[in-house]
């Protein structure tokens, strides 16, 4: 589905990711897990476009994704959620998810949306700053699913939620990869979230992929050992 081969980034100087390679499956949730300024966030924003490849390739089916710049990679079929969720909060619930059908040329919010996140739609003239952060969460998850994407990126979702809340958002992931039959790669750093949604977990340290498992029976204490090191 997604393929990232030979992929190098670097701000100015420095190198943050070299070299990395990696290959995401059909329907498949990948975690990509390492402490803070190990390269997640920069692996997802090099992903979507926002940060500058240095090196190598990145294709989503038979499209070369590394020449486009954001939008054409979102009208191929990647959808992103940034770190800190970036929603409009002084437009509605409604308007915030109608720029992500803006981006592939739709206007009508689909049904299916609010569906998945019913609390949207019974706040959907209320602005986007007025939610809680779970609520922004939500939003942020539902303008990216408007772009019909096949596959969903998510950078440090958990961030600033209730742990009842993130128990909740593991099941609404599923829940959009069965349905929806797109893949998910999420970067993150709360173990138990990850434990609970990934199909394969990878580590992540100074741009390079060090470990890698398949979520079902993963060694939880070692995944765990990376990140406190």
């Amino acid at each position: 589905m997604l393929t990232v081969d030979h992929h190098s980034v670097a701000y100015g100087q420095s190198t943050i990711i070299r070299d990395l390679n990696l290959g995401i499956g059909e329907n498949e949730i990948v975690a990509v897990v390492g402490r803070n300024g190990m390269g997640k966030t920069t692996l997802m924003k090099s992903l979507i476009g926002m940060t500058p490849t240095r090196a190598g390739r990145v294709t989503l089916n038979d499209t070369d994704l590394t020449p486009l710049k954001s939008h054409q990679r979102v009208r191929a079929g990647l959808g992103f959620v940034p770190q800190g969720r970036m929603i409009f909060p002084t437009l509605t619930v409604r308007e915030n998810i109608e720029t992500g059908l803006a981006a592939v040329g739709e206007k009508k919010v689909p049904a299916d949306l609010y569906e998945l996140f019913p609390v949207l739609e019974e706040m959907q003239h209320r602005r986007g700053g007025n939610l809680s952060g779970g609520q922004q969460q939500q939003l942020a998850i539902a303008r990216a699913l408007a772009t019909r994407p096949k596959v969903l990126l998510l950078d440090e979702p958990t961030e600033g939620i209730q742990p009842s809340i993130i128990q909740d958002m593991a099941r609404t992931l599923k829940r959009i990869r069965d349905q929806r039959g797109l893949s998910i790669v999420v970067s993150e750093q709360v173990l138990s979230f990850v434990m609970d949604i990934a199909d394969r977990i990878l580590v992540i340290e100074k741009g390079d992929i060090v470990h890698e498992e398949a979520g079902e029976g993963a060694d939880q204490d070692k995944i765990a050992g990376y990140l406190s090191v």
